[in-house]
């Protein structure tokens, strides 16, 4: 199962898409428990499954493996790496600080062009959050959060929020799907830019601090929702801390 690691080639027309499918899919199970911590994912099985080849099947599960939510372990082939509560609320609470300092740097150094663009983009989430389409928004809010990485003009501190963001993805994403969490998360956005717009780098960061925080509270509910308060297997030995 070393393949995996290789970049897929020769796909369907459409296989780039369908391994993003595939991947969003495993993404949301993992995250959310239905695929506990050390099951097997096996090609053939999921190409059966999802009513494709094994190609968008294998660069689904490259991209889950450099996410760090599934590893290959020799003969076992690939299987859902364990999680544990205080991991994910640490990672929560990193991105927390790393993007809030992002929204700082970036209200004093963003370009009106860089602006503009920011704003061109939170409009254009309003069409998704009516639609209800977690896809959608999920794409948007990254490219959201990139332009604000982006607008810092900080490459490095940009790398490290990208990593940070990378790593918590999965999770991130499964959130959108509690409640009204994707409105939720917009009005939020709609408050930072709102700091941003008035130059005010310190209420910005705050507020993205909250809006991060508010993402891990969201995430423990969706979980409580469909596990009870306990958790899934795959999460750990006990519920995540509450907000």
């Amino acid at each position: 199962m070393a393949e995996i690691l290789k970049v897929a080639v020769g796909a369907e027309d459409d296989g780039g898409l369908l391994s993003d499918r595939i991947r969003n899919a495993l993404t949301d199970e993992i995250a959310s428990g239905a695929l506990v911590a050390g099951s097997a994912l096996e090609e053939q099985q999921l190409a059966d499954r999802f009513g494709a080849s094994r190609t968008p099947v294998r660069e689904a599960l490259r991209q889950l493996v450099v996410s760090g939510l599934v590893e290959v372990r020799g003969r076992r082939g690939v299987v859902v790496a364990r999680m544990t509560p205080e991991r994910i609320m640490d990672m929560f609470e990193t991105s927390a600080e790393v993007e809030a300092m992002c929204v700082r740097l970036a209200t004093f150094r963003m370009t009106p062009l860089e602006r503009s663009h920011l704003i061109e983009l939170h409009e254009s989430s309003l069409a998704m959050v009516e639609a209800n389409d977690v896809d959608a928004y999920d794409a948007f809010n990254r490219t959201f959060h990139e332009c604000i990485y982006s607008a810092t003009h900080n490459s490095f501190m940009a790398e490290q929020a990208q990593d940070v963001r990378a790593r918590l993805s999965a999770f991130r994403r499964t959130q959108l799907r509690q409640g009204d969490r994707i409105r939720k998360s917009r009005d939020e956005h709609d408050a930072i830019m709102q700091a941003i717009a008035e130059g005010d780098g310190d209420t910005g960061s705050r507020r993205m601090r909250a809006h991060m925080l508010n993402a891990a509270a969201a995430l423990r509910r969706y979980i409580d929702d469909r596990f009870g308060r306990d958790g899934p297997p795959s999460i750990g030995d006990g519920p995540l801390p509450h907000e």
